[in-house]
């Protein structure tokens, strides 16, 4: 596979998927029976790898997100009345944009 564990994005992981889908559709097509069992080895191999890396890729999305929202949460809990000032500030700059957007 050509991307590391650690530098895999999200486009590359499903690339390789896509690429993984060719090479099965191209080893179902083969009529002479070409595919060996070394072949559906390789691939299915190469279909674990980027199974792997999506999963780490989730579990780490899934991390990151709950870590802003807990963070979100104390900040607000901490400054309940900043947090009420700045959400009335952007919801009035937000009608006032589409106010003028209407007219």
């Amino acid at each position: 596979m050509k991307a590391n564990k650690s530098t895999a994005t999200p486009k590359e992981l499903l690339d390789e998927l896509h690429a993984l889908v060719s090479e099965a559709e191209k080893m179902i097509g083969d009529t002479a029976g070409e595919a060996t069992g070394d072949a559906l080895t390789a691939l299915r191999s190469r279909y674990e790898e980027v199974q792997e890396q999506l999963t780490e890729f989730y579990a780490s999305a899934k991390k990151k997100i709950v870590a802003g929202a807990k963070y979100t949460d104390e900040t607000i809990r901490e400054n309940p009345y900043q947090s009420m000032a700045v959400a009335a500030g952007l919801g009035l700059l937000v009608g006032v944009l589409l106010g003028r957007r209407s007219k």
